[in-house]
């Protein structure tokens, strides 16, 4: 199992288990019954249904061949299509809860989507996907050459990381700050303080909570709390230290 480290636009490290070889293969394979389906439905519309051939007796070979081009194009494109579309996921990878991420923490864009669908010719066309399995395999992040040139990992979501798991508070874009003195917390500080926190309202340790209250109080220097309970005291004081250190 590859672990892969995405620093985020908010400077917060976030650990992500990138996608096994067996998952994006069974991802792959998904995407291709699916294109199977769609091909094996426009031969039936297309021939059985509409007649098309009596059509293509007046057409020359190239006109012929642009017309059925036409008709699978959603073949050749469906990648590209539905990563761009899906915010990096195709049928097959929602399916496996596996998705396209770039690993600077930032989101894959359409250029990004683009370059990883280009080389596709060379990982999955050459050698009938040899190339892209020796590049998983013996890459550090499990990526092919198109996610090597993009910049990209694909990630496994079934244990994706949420807020909760950040020093992260979600906030309202009206939020008011209480206590300003929190920007002498590090992000070490304030993960620490949520860590502590979460656990001692899991396990209602209420002892733990006023301990924490009395060393935030120290170490910010807050001379007046100005909240009811120490739970509540300590949720401000994360959501105050998102606030200052996104609009810093």
């Amino acid at each position: 199992m590859v672990e892969l480290q995405i620093n985020t636009t908010q400077n917060v490290n976030i650990n992500f288990t990138a996608a096994s070889v067996g998952e994006r293969i069974l991802a792959y394979a998904i995407d291709w019954l699916i294109k199977i389906a769609y091909m094996i439905a426009i031969f039936q519309v297309l021939f059985n249904v509409i007649g098309i051939e009596k059509w293509f007796m007046d057409l020359d070979n190239w006109s012929i061949i642009a017309i059925l081009l036409l008709f699978y194009m959603p073949v050749i494109f469906y990648s590209l299509l539905f990563e761009t579309l899906l915010d990096g996921q195709t049928l097959g990878k929602r399916i496996m809860k596996i998705k396209v991420v770039k690993i600077d923490g930032y989101q894959a864009a359409l250029s990004d989507f683009v370059i990883r669908w280009f080389f596709r010719i060379v990982d999955m066309n050459i050698l009938s996907g040899v190339v892209a399995l020796i590049a998983i395999v013996t890459s550090p992040k499990n990526q092919r050459l198109g996610d090597i040139t993009a910049g990209t990992a694909v990630i496994t979501l079934k244990n994706n990381i949420t807020i909760n798991h950040t020093i992260l508070e979600e906030i309202r874009d009206d939020y008011q700050p209480t206590y300003p003195n929190v920007i002498r917390l590090s992000d070490n500080d304030a993960r620490i303080i949520k860590d502590t926190f979460l656990m001692a309202r899991r396990t209602r340790d209420y002892k733990t909570m006023i301990r924490l209250r009395e060393k935030v109080v120290e170490v910010v220097g807050i001379k007046t709390v100005k909240q009811n309970n120490d739970a509540e005291f300590i949720d401000t004081i994360l959501k105050d230290y998102n606030y200052f250190t996104q609009n810093m």
